[in-house]
């Protein structure tokens, strides 16, 4: 089986003359979830938004399932199979959660959706500005899943929710890894985020300065403690 996923080497991305991400190297292989862990400030969304097309890239490249990406808009990259789940909730609320899942797909759509999301059936004639985030962040995750990506990026999704429902939607990232999914996890809840992931990268000021085992980092508090605040140069779990 070829897991390559996404490819991600010497990337550099620059936001007004002055480089966030510097000669970064990333693998996100299908299967599997990484986790993207780092402070405030460390690149984590700049790099997101770079590898779904939202801002341009100044070096380097990036490989989708062998195929390069890094010159294609956001609705092409979306159609190679990479799609982004963004910081914010972003739905269209002036329509249903059923209009929101089912615009412009057949009608196998809305059953796909519940099939992941069954608790959206009750409110799928509700206005989507008038769902808890909770809710609207179920019907951004399900658009995503919709679009039948090879690799998903999500990008904070638990900011401002209830620790309910953040323990119902990590499941199943873990669930679309284990279907054959390739998923990039950026999450502020780093204990959360690695319990379900096999690999993490933690960055620091838009360089790698842990990648290894999610395991590793999960079980030595010490040591995501000191990757996660930058006080140790790590690579390939050990420390420099």
């Amino acid at each position: 089986m070829n897991n390559a996923g996404l490819t991600v080497r010497a990337l550099t991305v620059e936001r007004s003359g002055f480089p966030i991400i510097r000669s970064l190297d990333l693998d996100v292989p299908l299967g599997r979830v990484t986790s993207l862990l780092g402070a405030n400030g460390a690149g984590k969304t700049t790099l997101m938004e770079a590898l779904a097309g939202l801002i341009p890239v100044s070096a380097g490249s990036v490989e989708l399932d062998g195929t390069r990406i890094e010159k294609l808009g956001r609705a092409r990259r979306v159609g190679a199979g990479l799609a982004l789940v963004e910081q914010g909730r972003t739905v269209f609320g002036d329509l249903t959660v059923l209009e929101n899942l089912t615009l412009g797909k057949d009608r196998s759509a809305w059953g796909r959706a519940l099939a992941v999301f069954p608790e959206l059936d009750q409110r799928k004639h509700v206005h989507a500005r008038f769902l808890s985030g909770g809710e609207q962040q179920m019907v951004v995750l399900a658009r995503a899943i919709l679009a039948d990506p090879q690799v998903l990026l999500i990008d904070e999704m638990s900011l401002g929710l209830a620790p309910v429902i953040i323990q119902r939607l990590m499941p199943l990232v873990r669930t679309l890894a284990d279907a054959g999914m390739g998923v990039l996890l950026v999450e502020q809840f780093a204990t959360q985020a690695l319990a379900v992931s096999d690999h993490a990268v933690v960055l620091t000021r838009g360089e790698v300065a842990f990648r290894g085992a999610a395991q590793d980092l999960l079980d030595d508090s010490d040591r995501l403690r000191l990757a996660y605040l930058g006080e140790s140069q790590t690579q390939n779990g050990t420390a420099a």
